[in-house]
């Protein structure tokens, strides 16, 4: 079956679990999506699946000899790629309910909100230089970027002022904490990268829910064993109790009254 499907990020939202608690949520538009090409190991060099969303206002004609070639009479407007099991044909559509299921653990990829040109601090989280002795001009500035002669030259990959934000951002391990079949939406837990109506690609995760054990509640001892309380112990009772020797019975009573007469 296939392992991921193309939707659209709605929203944030809020849900609230057994206990009360609001837990941060993500609410997705995952419409069926269209098989647009099924890719072989022995022609293509691996197996994957061409998977459509949406519809393009302005195809291109190779994208509309391709839809056309699936069979379809419209260009879906965004394309991606997952890997699957069995046998699938190009044409068919898929919906949300033959991928995932309420509990599933999914890894969510998009593209970052773009933030334009940064700076060090706002960037990479630099301090800055000191606020004393009039250094006014240097409260944002990076410092020092490289040594004199040695090397003589900045290392690349320096963290630096730049573009930030706008790059392609995987989030893994969201649970999906519900599943709506008929408005094709699902909710998962926590954020997701991307601003509201962007593309992602939702993909079934590796990693495996976490286990909830019933926390192991000690016994409470019981005062005098198992049998407190119950009638095996009250018989005990009574016949381990010392009998009252000063106390007469009513045969020993009879027997000196006859004695006395």
């Amino acid at each position: 079956m296939v392992k991921g499907l193309i939707g659209k990020k709605i929203n944030m939202t809020q849900v609230f679990d057994s206990h009360g608690r609001s837990v941060p949520a993500t609410r997705l538009q995952v419409d069926p999506n269209v098989i647009l090409q099924v890719k072989e190991l022995e022609k293509d060099g691996y197996k994957s699946i061409q998977l459509g969303f949406g519809k393009s206002k302005k195809p291109t004609k190779p994208a509309t000899g391709h839809a056309k070639a699936a069979g379809l009479d419209f260009v879906p407007r965004d394309v991606r790629e997952v890997s699957f099991d069995g046998e699938l044909k190009s044409g068919k559509y898929i919906s949300v309910d033959q991928v995932f299921r309420k509990g599933y653990l999914v890894d969510v990829s998009g593209l970052s909100k773009g933030k334009g040109f940064a700076g060090v601090v706002k960037r990479w989280g630099f301090a800055g230089g000191p606020r004393t002795h009039g250094q006014s001009d240097r409260e944002r500035a990076a410092g020092s970027i490289g040594a004199t002669t040695t090397p003589g030259r900045v290392f690349k990959g320096m963290k630096m002022a730049g573009h930030m934000g706008n790059q392609q951002v995987t989030t893994r391990g969201l649970e999906i904490i519900d599943l709506d079949k008929e408005k094709s939406e699902i909710i998962v837990k926590g954020s997701i990268p991307g601003a509201t109506g962007n593309i992602v690609l939702i993909k079934k995760s590796k990693k495996e829910p976490k286990a909830y054990h019933e926390p192991e509640i000690p016994a409470v001892p019981q005062i005098g064993g198992e049998k407190e309380g119950t009638k095996e112990a009250e018989a005990e009772q009574k016949e381990a109790k010392p009998k009252d020797h000063g106390a007469e019975t009513t045969e020993q009573k009879t027997s000196q009254e006859q004695e006395d007469a």
